[in-house]
């Protein structure tokens, strides 16, 4: 097996791009819709991680949680805190008993992404 694709639930299409596109920094991929009044699935992907985004009812459950390895994960949460979003502020990363360093930040779906910094 060489990746896995999470398939994240998505209902307003402007704040699925505002949160994973101009927030967290993602690109878009693809859109595919069946027909111009049909719902939104598209592809994004940053730095090697892609994640499929549907407003399809069928496709996946709010609610989701997804962990997604990083590096340089101290640095990017000051960059993300500066981007003043206004709906996801992440707090400090924190050290786990696991030997990781993690923030969480819920998209306006409530799905989760814990982004996670292994040690060493």
């Amino acid at each position: 097996m060489a990746a896995v694709t999470p398939i994240l639930r998505i209902f307003d299409t402007e704040k699925a791009r505002e949160f994973y596109i101009d927030f967290l920094g993602f690109e878009v991929v693809f859109e595919h819709r069946y027909g111009e009044e049909f719902p939104l699935y598209m592809g994004i992907r940053r730095e090697g991680v892609d994640l499929h985004l549907s407003e399809h009812h069928g496709d996946a459950a709010p609610g989701a949680h997804v962990r997604i390895a990083v590096t340089g994960l101290a640095d990017w949460t000051v960059r993300l805190r500066a981007a003043n979003y206004r709906y996801a502020r992440p707090g400090e990363p924190r050290a786990t008993p696991w030997g990781t360093t993690e923030i969480t930040i819920t998209d306006p779906f409530a799905n989760r992404l814990t982004f996670v910094e292994t040690a060493g």
